[in-house]
């Protein structure tokens, strides 16, 4: 086989597309005044931004304080307007329920979670993750009464009681109509459990709530941002359910989006790596989903992801209430999940679809789990990503052994070009009959590239949404599960598809995969007639790859690194003392001796061919 060798021209003419670029870069950089005026721009959207957040605040004060508590003549008219449920005396109170891994405030108006905050995680900037805070929440159930009242519970106020029951916590928050009658909250939190046993039950209510119209839970959030890229953790973000039986579906995860469903077990809204989720021990018979995407392009001052809404009607027996459900506030990680198999919470993960969620979930992340468990976390990405490329190596083998075939027989090829350069119907018959007495077929070199892409897929959604990988630090990398930076662009300056900062792993990865490229299609890269050069194409892959994986997770941009230089070494090792070109020469030579029965296929191209031809000539 003939040795293979950088080509000058081609490295000169990368490092030229390299100049072009940054010249392009630099030439296209703002002005002083662009840049100030981006700056004024930006400042004129903090202000309507704040602007906008004290809006919310009053609106929010307003509803808090709907009645002065002092004043008695505001606290009979508010029981006025509420009609039965005025029995419960009005209170600000809020109710902490805690155990050692999640702290929630229970507020009296709504008798809803107003507060959940992770205590053993943080966000990008060192502040204590957050799934319900300053308002971006709300639970609350919809009804008619008996004396023709539309009330919202978010309204109404409850009366708490915190008791403990064998370790764990419960408390019952009990919107009054008497001593005896009341709609009531129940929440139970158990040590160490990120699940939290929810019931809504009624008590002599049958004569209160008008049954001939439907009670609707109303269940809305804003997904807080907790990573330092918005948009890649935007990516991440999405409403998914399970429905009809199991079925996992997902509303959109860059855009609007909305769904009415049917028989649904649970409702999770995705932040990435943390989740809030309301299951139901049942299911749900219906359920109207809204997802809004309030992510535009990336930004350091944005807070919020996306708007969740859900709309789900619950069933009245008997004139009364009763619906034992679960809350889920934590994080999106298989370790945690895979102990709710009965409500199913781990299919909530984003594994990737069909055969490469399979891969992802029941061999990489289990595997992955195993080595983390004993090695540092970059150690255990680079030691599996050697161990899957080396059961990965014969295929690799198959796929240069047809790449040296295919060289040993381009003379051959090349002279059959220039014989039948004014038929290419002919050209075509002529080489099929030499691949075949050869015994060599053209796609032998397809398919190991066919086999590799389940495991290329999975491994693509395995570290974005490893939450293993989530704050892991490894040589520069401050997490894994995001982009590296060794340096930050002056603020206000972005490169347009790459980002305002550079990552190294990505250009490791990157220059990896050029001489990848060179080693495989380098010098056998055909020039067709009126195509444009493939060469240059496939050149051009690495400068894509760079600026695709900039914003991407570093762990990711590791392992390409490591899978490509681990790839080279293989192949340099297949060509130096497993393959030999002389004795490929003389197989394919011995091939052409022997008589080739067509198979099925190779007889039924011949046939379409000759007919093609026959065709041609009348």
């Amino acid at each position: 086989m003939e040795e293979k060798k950088l080509d000058v021209k081609s490295i000169i003419g990368f490092v030229l597309i390299f100049g072009i670029l940054l010249f392009m870069f630099y030439q296209n950089r703002p002005t002083q005044e662009e840049l100030e005026a981006q700056k004024a721009k930006q400042e004129l959207l903090e202000a309507k931004e704040e602007s906008q957040n004290q809006e919310v605040t009053k609106e929010q004060e307003s509803k808090a304080s709907v009645i002065n508590l002092q004043d008695s003549t505001a606290v009979a008219n508010y029981k006025s307007t509420i009609g039965a449920f005025g029995f419960t005396a009005p209170s600000d109170r809020v109710t902490e329920l805690q155990n050692d891994l999640v702290y929630l405030k229970v507020s009296n108006k709504g008798g809803q979670i107003i507060e959940a905050k992770m205590k053993n995680f943080v966000t990008y900037d060192s502040i204590p993750v957050y799934l319900v805070k300053d308002g971006n929440a709300s639970f609350g159930l919809n009804f008619s009464t008996s004396d023709n009242r539309v009330l919202n519970t978010q309204d109404l106020y409850f009366e708490p009681t915190l008791t403990e029951n064998k370790g764990s916590s419960v408390l019952s928050m009990k919107a009054k109509v008497s001593a005896n009658q009341f709609l009531e909250y129940r929440y139970e939190m158990k040590q160490g459990d990120y699940l939290i046993d929810f019931a809504v039950r009624s008590q002599g209510l049958n004569g209160v709530i008008n049954t001939s119209q439907p009670v609707k839970l109303t269940w809305k959030l804003k997904g807080i941002r907790h990573s330092k890229s918005i948009q890649y953790e935007n990516r991440y973000t999405r409403l998914t359910y399970n429905h009809e039986d199991g079925k996992i579906s997902k509303l959109s995860e860059s855009g609007d989006d909305d769904e009415k469903e049917e028989d649904v077990k649970w409702l999770s809204y995705r932040q990435h790596f943390f989740s809030s989720i309301l299951a139901n021990n049942s299911t749900f018979k219906s359920a109207d989903l809204n997802s809004l995407n309030l992510v535009e392009e990336e930004n350091k001052t944005d807070k919020f992801t996306k708007e969740y809404a859900s709309v789900v009607p619950l069933d009245i027996e008997g004139g009364e209430i009763s619906e034992s459900l679960n809350w889920y506030y934590g994080p999106t990680d298989v370790k945690v999940l895979s102990q709710y198999k009965e409500l199913g919470l781990e299919d909530s993960i984003p594994f990737g679809w069909g055969i490469f969620g399979w891969i992802n979930r029941y061999i990489f992340t289990p595997f992955y789990s195993l080595l983390s468990s004993f090695l540092p976390y970059g150690i255990a990405i680079v030691v599996m990503t050697i161990l899957v490329r080396l059961a990965m190596s014969p295929v690799t083998y198959k796929s240069y052994l047809s790449q040296a075939k295919m060289k040993v027989l381009k003379p051959e090829i090349t002279e059959l070009g220039e014989k039948y350069k004014d038929n290419a119907m002919k050209k075509q018959q002529a080489t099929m009959k030499l691949y075949n007495k050869a015994g060599v077929s053209p796609m032998s070199g397809c398919i190991p590239a066919f086999i590799q892409m389940p495991i290329f897929y999975a491994l693509f959604m395995f570290f974005p949404t490893s939450f293993a990988l989530r704050q892991k630090s490894f040589l520069w990398a401050d997490d894994l599960s995001s982009f590296d930076t060794i340096y930050q662009f002056p603020d206000g300056f972005s490169i347009p598809f790459y980002g305002d900062h550079i990552s190294l792993f990505p250009i490791l990865a990157s220059i990896a995969i050029f001489f990848y490229m060179q080693m495989t299609t380098g010098q056998n890269m055909p020039q067709q007639p009126g195509m444009p050069n493939m060469k240059f194409i496939m050149y051009l892959m690495p400068f894509m790859m760079l600026f695709f994986f900039n914003n991407y997770a570093s762990g990711l941009s590791l392992y390409y690194f490591v899978s490509n230089l681990i790839t080279i070494g293989i192949m340099l090792v297949i060509k130096k003392f497993i393959l030999d070109d002389a004795k490929i020469h003389a197989q394919i030579q011995e091939n052409k001796t022997k008589p080739k029965k067509e198979n099925k296929f190779q007889k039924k191209m011949r046939e379409m061919m000759e007919q093609a031809e026959a065709q041609k000539k009348k």
